[in-house]
């Protein structure tokens, strides 16, 4: 069998090949990584493939599909919880198995979500670049203490469990917002509308999927109901986020900071070492302008032990669809 592996990168290659050892199946197995991210335009890499693995960036919209059925895959490995850049109904139509990586150690993306925000409060980005270059003046390095402020988590899953957990531990009152609100977190925080998060929350962090019903969930209708000066973060879908809207919360000082480890337009940007090429995307050039906007790219989820989960958790989706189970996350 063979399967053929897109936007990979080194890390990639090493944790699924070390973690192959624990399926001795797979010792038959063929894994082609390639670097290309899938499109209709380099959909022809997995020509003779029984099976794709896939990331957070890759398209597979109806035309890619329909390619890849042509070509004899039969199965969609996604190695990222979401999935909203599959078009599910085609896959359904073309009999295609579709299985994901529904939690890969929450606490790697809510530590992250920390990191962004005690960096983006106490300015610690720009107290390195200074210290590097001799400066250890500290005018425009006030920060505030989060011990007492007021977090709120939009998006009560495994991910916002974690990240409310941690905040809690901090000190910060907690509060949280979810159409299907987790019973656990009642033992942490405070379950309430997402208005009401808004307007009473010092710092936002958002852990929801991205979905039609969440597209643009913060847009020019929303950010005039948050705290002046709150701190938005987002380690979660960039869709989720109006960065035009941002652009202007941020120019007036409605928001106080930004701190994102995904960007809605990301696809032609992440995952690539970009050092010497035009960033053609003036939003994003314009964001990076703001000396309280923190921009990290799509890192969240790079720990060894998430790594270790995804090519585990992907491989054992894999011996579900070859062994004719039935697989607990498909989708």
């Amino acid at each position: 069998m063979k399967i053929t592996f897109f936007s990979a990168h080194r890390y990639d290659q090493h944790s699924f090949d070390h973690a192959a050892a624990s399926f001795p199946s797979d010792n038959s197995r063929e894994f082609v990584y390639q670097e290309a991210a899938l499109d209709i335009d380099t959909v022809a890499l997995a020509h003779d493939s029984d099976a794709v693995c896939v990331f957070v960036n890759d398209t597979l919209d109806r035309h890619v599909l329909e390619q890849l059925h042509g070509y004899g895959v039969k199965a969609v490995l996604l190695r990222c919880a979401g999935f909203n850049n599959v078009d599910l109904d085609t896959a359904h139509q073309l009999g295609m198995f579709v299985a994901r990586v529904p939690a890969y150690s929450p606490p790697a993306v809510a530590e992250h979500a920390l990191a962004l925000t005690m960096t983006l409060n106490r300015h610690i980005h720009r107290a390195y670049t200074r210290a590097r270059d001799g400066n250890f003046a500290l005018d425009g390095l006030l920060g505030r203490n989060l011990h007492g402020k007021t977090v709120g988590i939009v998006g009560t899953g495994r991910i916002g469990l974690a990240t409310a957990r941690i905040f809690k531990g901090l000190g910060c009152n907690v509060i949280g917002s979810d159409p299907f609100p987790s019973d656990e977190f009642r033992d942490i925080g405070t379950l309430v509308e997402l208005p009401q998060l808004l307007e009473a929350s010092d710092v936002i962090s958002l852990h929801c999927p991205l979905l039609e019903s969440t597209h643009h969930l913060i847009n020019s209708d929303t950010l005039p109901q948050m705290k002046k000066g709150v701190l938005l973060i987002n380690t979660s879908r960039g869709g989720l986020i109006d960065t035009q809207a941002v652009i202007g919360a941020l120019k007036s000082g409605q928001l106080g900071g930004l701190a994102i480890d995904v960007y809605e337009n990301e696809e032609p940007l992440f995952f690539k070492n970009r050092e010497e090429t035009f960033i053609d995307d003036d939003q994003f050039v314009r964001l990076m302008s703001f000396p309280n906007v923190l921009i990290t790219g799509h890192q969240g989820f790079f720990t060894e032990e998430a790594l270790h989960e995804i090519a585990h958790t992907t491989l054992g989706n894999l011996e579900d669809f070859v062994a004719g189970r039935e697989c607990e996350n498909r989708v």
